[in-house]
């Protein structure tokens, strides 16, 4: 027998918080010591395996796919209640009495299957506290399977601790009995702890007297001996404790780790034999992962194959179409893609997925015109599967599926979010419940969090963490720099290019001991796995069941059916993802379209819309005004659009591909809307080629905006096919140099074959590169575009629709229902309180107005709501108060719930002030309990009918003065969340924008604004809280501050605190300077100035004062200053404080007068930035020793009311 050793008790990190062997290291670790094999047992899963036994296979290392089982003590899984078999301590059974532990293997493949079904089974229903198996299980499925007795935890070893002998016995007799003798062993351990030595006199005994094998065995829970600290820091991790507790969960050793051969047979040298065993297991063991054909049949009509079925529908669909009369082209592409779909055995998916969106659109539930590659398809175009003419728009079918390299096709589609679950639902009926599941996904613990964890367990203050998290560098096209990334130059013998971002956080851990101490255990928890989750939208579907396939698992709080396995892992196994996505804003135009119908009496069909054609529409979107229109509300986007002037559907689509990291890096926005506008001129990518490419590149204005340029010019000029050119734009996107150099030549010959020179096929080369990572799919991005038109067209066209439907959408965020709201207010529609007559569960458009929904009241439930509704249309409108009471349910007649419903506005067209209604309103409701509890009793009181005037039988109302402005908007915030029927900032607007750089709204959402970067806000004071710190004792204070948009923290610490925290009070106007932390998803600002800003009218004479420097007057800025001037005429002078580098400034007073209003600064402010101070002269701070004189540009020319600037140069000075 070899001296060798094999493990077969593992944790991966897939045991998670509790194991942290990574699955390569841990694979790279058993290579280097020469093992022949590994096992893989973690706790209660198995949601590593086939990952594990990749890994393995390639490095040439036999793959043991195992369990370590946590088994019901009493008998059956289904029994929730604790065991005891001792008096409750240490020694007893684990988890409070709630399972035992034990290692099971696979000695076949079919022994690995009978393993997931053990543990599917295990979280289906054996769950209580873990996912637990049972001796029926064993029996059921114990073919081809090797049990151990375990670790410490184990049954046998357990009653040994607690002298329970012949307990032991029987059970490990039941075992060998159920497994069979020769595949049941004794597993030995010593990691030199007491709870293990305890039983190994017994456990040897045992085994001798009932003849079963010794297995040894190391408890692996990471891969290096110097990994027990971060193991011990990720248990505090998982427990919420930290390193200096002495009472903490803890291994309590440092010997959880892969040992070589020569350590554990020293380790067991009495007993040769138990390391032996580990090798003629691993001879056993030999499993195996086939992928098959696992695609859901779908049943075709008698005598029809998939294929047949599918080609016929096609053209059934393209029929449909063109009303019959289908162009040549479309129908040769779609025999081709027929042709490429039938040789790929994919036929079948597509007649899938087309049959739940044929579901869908016919069970009213919206789905989207398309997403990703897949619009590029005209046979999903035909079969309704996407709404998007791929021919009409230039897509590219081999963007989605290259008949070059046989992919499965992916097609994700978006549903409207209230109906996604209806969809998956009749998937599951259809294609089987057993067939059909969510999958897992996995959380990692990623770099900053790492650095967080660590600062905690080591029970260092939070700022520790804090400080390191904020010198990381910024996060690129959305990836964030690893822990190695700050600290080597080199990674995998590549330059690393995030190296020199990182000076910051090294100079942090060279000159600082404890952070430095707190990088080192960081590194140690960074990409270990924290826990899983359910994929936000992916769908498994298999021909056969899953069980057979895969294990599985259930969620407690629903009783999701869900993968063990994640995605890559279940389509490499040959099964069918579908992305289900739900989609907002799909419920948003389906809500708008009902509010059309219900106001106007108007039938709007989306579908049926020109893309090019409606001038309203690209009016609101040159203006910038799409708060609120799909992937186009952000701030930055705005002023892109108002920048480009969007003219036709082309231009939408452009935007949304350009509004990315990657070509805003390259300015590729703002030249393309430069050159649409022709403001900047157009460059050739090279003489030769501008004919050639005239027709890829003149539609985006000489720029690659999309990767099927990038395909269709190496098609064009090097004669590549699309497949082959699909090909060049992955090898470009992933800048494998190897796989570039090869591509490369073939792209010279090609294009020195077509008759182009050396330098062309440089310069063409040297212009597809960079954009075939940066350009965007343009699939997906007209796809979206599509539902960006028809968002915008419904704002502009039906805007108190579009926009009731909107806030209806986002009625459980405060903060969004903020920003829409003031929307509403910029647009001119008066958002009304709810109402009882007039008011539904959501907000409804009545005529120009919007109407609040009585569900966004405080304490008003959906059952209250329903029960007015149902009354009003049953017995009319209500005529006053009492007989509101009169008419509802007993539900409704609720103290609380009156209460909200006057405090929120609700009966306000019911001709009584909310004091009047608030001071009897007890009184009210109890006079009516009695009668509603009668009649919910079925007692009917005989002279109901006879007194018309409820107002005479009910509670005399007062005659009461309302509220003050204060106390009533306080109310109405208190049952609303935000303000309705006014704003206490209402006529303050130009003050805001005037003493902000920012709304609060934009600080939130703009991904722009970097942490630690200083702004000024303004806005009202609406909570101050004063604390005093749990471990310095200094005093600070919470204040909520908040303009017409939104709401914003604001931090006051130290001598901030000192100077202005005492003084602050609610209800002021204050203006902030300080500095910007980002936390998670939210931003506040850690004050550094505060002032109180005293109420001024909104005066048209006040000056208006432009702080400039000298290198934004060109001609582009000074046109539209001179255009936007004159557009606000009015008696306000402007000033210009224009800066040098020198920071010098000078002052002109032009000639136009302005009307300064909130319009006027916001176009100022996209004009010249959000740092142009807008102030009256007072605010100036040239001080008076400025030269005050007329703004003058060429040559003499002022800036008077009549001239323009379209004469000047880009390099005209002051």
């Amino acid at each position: 027998m070899s001296d060798n050793f094999v493990h077969l008790h593992v944790h991966t990190d897939y045991s998670m918080l509790d194991g942290a062997a990574k699955i390569k290291e841990l694979i790279k670790e058993v290579a280097k010591q020469e093992m022949p094999a590994v096992a893989m047992t973690d706790h209660g899963n198995m949601h590593g395996a086939y990952e594990f036994y990749q890994a393995a296979t390639k490095e040439g290392i036999k793959p043991i796919i195992g369990l370590e089982a946590y088994v019901a003590p009493g008998g059956s899984r289904a029994d929730r209640t604790p065991v005891r078999w001792g008096d409750g301590g240490e020694d007893d059974i684990s988890g409070n009495g709630a399972y035992t532990h034990m290692t099971i293997l696979s000695e076949t493949t079919e022994g690995m299957h009978n393993l997931f079904k053990m543990s599917s089974a295990s979280w289906t229903d054996g769950m209580y506290y873990k996912p637990r198996i049972d001796v029926e299980l064993m029996q059921q499925y114990g073919k081809g399977l090797i049990a151990t007795s375990g670790c410490a935890s184990g049954e046998i070893q357990t009653r040994l601790r607690l002298g329970q002998y012949d307990e032991a016995k029987k059970a490990a007799a039941k075992m060998q009995d159920i497994f069979g003798k020769e595949n049941y062993f004794v597993e030995v351990m010593d990691h030199g702890i007491e709870i293990e030595r305890r039983a190994t006199k017994d456990l040897l005994r045992l085994a001798k007297e009932l003849g079963i094998p010794l297995l040894a065995s190391n408890d692996l829970h990471y891969t290096h001996q110097t990994d027990s600290e971060p193991h011990d820091a990720l248990l505090c991790v998982q427990t919420g404790s930290n390193l200096l507790q002495a009472k903490r969960f803890s291994l309590s050793s440092q010997e959880f780790y892969v040992k070589s051969a020569a350590q554990m047979r020293a380790l067991f040298a009495e007993l040769p034999e138990a390391c032996d065993n580990t090798l003629l297991i691993a001879e056993r063991s030999n499993v195996n992962f086939e992928k098959q054909e696992l695609m859901p049949k779908f049943p075709v009509p008698k005598g029809e194959t998939e294929a047949s079925w599918f080609a016929k529908e096609v053209h059934v669909g393209l029929a449909k179409r063109f009303h019959g009369n289908v162009p040549q082209t479309h129908l040769n592409q779609a025999n081709y893609e027929i042709d490429v779909i039938t040789n790929m055995n994919f036929p079948g998916y597509f007649l899938v997925v087309a049959d739940f969106i044929a579901w869908a659109r016919d069970n009213g539930v919206r789905v989207g015109p398309g997403r990703g590659s897949a619009a590029g398809s005209i046979v999903a175009w035909a079969l309704r599967i996407t709404d998007l003419d791929p021919i009409e728009h230039g897509l590219i079918f081999e963007r989605f599926l290259n008949p070059d390299r046989v992919s499965m096709p992916d097609i994700d589609i978006d549903f409207d979010d209230r109906g996604r679950a209806e969809v998956i639902k009749y998937v599951t009926e259809k294609y089987g419940a057993d067939r059909v599941a969510q999958i897992v996904t996995f959380s990692t613990i990623k770099a900053k969090q790492a650095l967080k964890d660590a600062a905690r367990v080591l029970a260092m203050p939070y700022s520790v963490g804090e400080k390191l998290t904020k010198a990381m560098p910024k996060m690129i096209m959305g990836r964030d720099v690893s822990l190695a990334q700050v600290v080597e130059k080199e990674i995998n013998g590549e330059k690393n290019e995030r190296y020199k971002e990182s000076a910051e956080f090294r100079e942090i851990i060279e000159s600082d001991e404890e952070s430095a101490k707190v990088f080192e255990l960081a590194r140690g928890l960074e990409g270990l796995k924290r826990g899983w989750s359910v994929h936000a939208a992916g769908v498994i579907m298999s021909a056969v069941p899953l069980i057979d396939v895969m294990p599985m698992m259930k969620r407690e709080d629903d009783g999701a059916i869900i993968t063990q396995f994640d995605q890559p892992t279940s389509e490499a196994l040959g099964l069918l993802k579908m992305d289900f996505l739900g989609l907002r804003n799909l419920t948003v135009l389906e809500d708008a379209l009902a509010n059309i119908k219900a106001n106007r009496n108007e039938s709007v069909v989306l579908e049926d819309l020109d893309l090019n054609s409606d001038q309203k529409t690209f009016d609101l979107l040159s203006r910038g005004d799409t708060q609120g229109v799909f992937q186009l509300d952000g701030g930055a986007m705005r002023t892109l659009l108002r920048l480009m002037k969007p003219t036709k559907f082309e231009h939408i689509s452009a935007a949304i591909a350009l509004y990315r990291p990657g070509p805003m890096g390259m300015n590729s926005h703002t030249n393309y809307a430069l050159r649409k506008n022709g403001l900047q001129e157009i460059d050739s990518v090279h003489p030769e080629l501008s004919e050639s490419l005239a027709e890829i590149l003149d539609p985006t204005f000489g720029l690659i905006v999309y990767q099927e340029q990038v395909m269709s010019a190496a098609q064009k000029a090097a004669g590549f096919s699309l497949g082959k050119a699909d090909n060049l734009r992955r090898a470009m996107g992933k800048k494998k140099k190897e796989e570039l150099d090869k591509m490369y030549d073939e792209f010279e010959k090609g294009m020195k074959d077509n008759g182009y020179s050396a330098a062309a096929v440089k310069a063409l080369w040297d212009t597809l590169l960079p954009f075939a990572d940066y350009a965007f799919n343009r699939a997906h991005s007209a796809a979206y575009g599509v539902v960006s038109y028809w968002t915008a067209y419904l704002k502009a066209n039906y805007p108190a629709e579009y926009m009731a439907a909107l806030l209806t959408s986002v009625g459980d965020s405060k903060d969004k229902l903020g920003i829409y709201l003031s929307e509403c207010r910029k647009m001119g529609i008066q958002v009304l309180a709810p109402d009882v007559n007039q008011s539904f569960e959501a907000f409804t458009a009545i005529g120009e107005d919007i109407r609040f929904g009585l569900g966004a009241i405080r304490n008003v439930g959906h059952n209250v709501v329903d029960a007015i509704v149902a009354t009003r249309q049953e017995k009319g409108d209500f005529k006053n108060f009492n007989d509101f009471l009169s008419k509802v349910p007993q539900v409704v007649c609720n103290r609380k719930t009156v209460e909200s419903l006057i405090k929120a506005g609700a009966f306000d067209s019911l001709d009584h002030t909310r004091r009047s209604l608030h001071e009897i309103h007890e009184m009210a409701v109890e006079s009516q309990v009695a009668t509603k509890r009668k009649e919910a009793q079925g007692q009917v009181d005989l002279f109901a009918g006879f007194f018309e005037d409820t107002e005479a039988t009910g509670i005399q109302i007062p005659e009461r003065s309302e509220w003050s402005k204060r106390e009533k908007l306080a109310f109405e915030r208190e049952m609303l969340g935000l303000y309705v029927s006014d704003h206490p900032l209402a006529g303050r607007e130009s003050q805001i924008m005037r003493f902000s750089e920012i709304s609060l709204a934009d600080l939130q959402e703009n991904e722009r604004i970097q942490d630690g970067q200083v702004l000024t806000i303004a806005g009202l004071v609406t909570g101050v809280e004063h604390k005093v710190a749990r471990n310095s004792g200094n005093p600070y204070a919470i204040v909520t501050v908040e303009d017409l948009d939104s709401e914003l923290t604001v931090m006051l610490m130290g001598k901030t605190y000192g100077e202005f925290g005492k003084v602050l009070e609610t209800d002021q106007f204050v203006m902030v300077r300080g500095r910007v932390s980002q936390r998670d998803d939210a931003k506040n600002i850690n004050a550094q100035r505060i002032e109180v800003i005293e109420a001024a009218a909104d005066g048209n004479s006040e000056a208006v004062v432009l702080n400039l420097r000298d290198n934004q007057a060109t001609r582009g800025n000074l046109e539209e200053l001179d255009r936007t001037l004159k557009a606000y005429p009015g008696d306000s002078e402007v000033f210009i404080n224009m800066f040098s580098p020198q920071r010098t400034s000078t002052r002109y007073k032009l000639q136009p007068k302005v009307n300064f209003n909130v319009a006027l600064i916001s176009e100022l402010k996209s004009i010249f930035g959000t740092k142009v101070f807008i102030g009256g002269d007072a605010l100036f701070e040239g001080g008076s020793g400025g030269f005050v004189g007329t703004l003058v540009v060429d040559e003499g020319i002022g800036f008077g009311p009549d001239q323009t600037f379209l004469n000047f140069d880009d390099n005209d000075g002051i």
